[in-house]
């Protein structure tokens, strides 16, 4: 397993607010919302730890997505803002995707949610 928690550094201190269970679902559906399809959590994983990714590096490291996929998806996270993109105007062009401090700050969410899958119950109403 690898944690990605201890490569989160200096992340944004957020105002917490009471929830009401309704707010509470409205939060975490927005959430979900964001990190939803096929390849967003593989993209994420990819630039946890303030790792800066060419697109071609990206499409190299994920095997068997298509380009206009990748494509969609890091325009998707770049217009949720957890994304980064970086133009550098040259010939060839040279495009390359980081996480913007609000998508570092998914790093630890995500860990714990991968230590919650792991304890998972094996099978059927276990």
């Amino acid at each position: 397993m690898t944690r990605t928690n201890g490569k989160v550094s200096d992340l944004p201190q957020s105002k917490r607010v009471p929830h009401t269970p309704e707010t509470a679902a409205q939060g975490v559906q927005t959430a979900i919302r964001v990190l939803e399809g096929r390849w967003k959590l593989v993209i994420l994983f990819q630039l946890f730890g303030g790792q800066v990714r060419r697109f071609s590096d990206l499409e190299r490291a994920i095997p068997g997505v298509s380009q206009k996929m990748l494509i969609q998806q890091l325009r998707q996270l770049e217009a949720d803002g957890v994304v980064a993109r970086i133009v550098h105007h040259q010939v060839p062009p040279k495009v390359e995707y980081h996480l913007t401090d609000w998508g570092q700050a998914l790093c630890p969410a995500l860990d714990a949610l991968l230590i919650w899958a792991e304890g998972a119950p094996s099978g059927p109403g276990s």
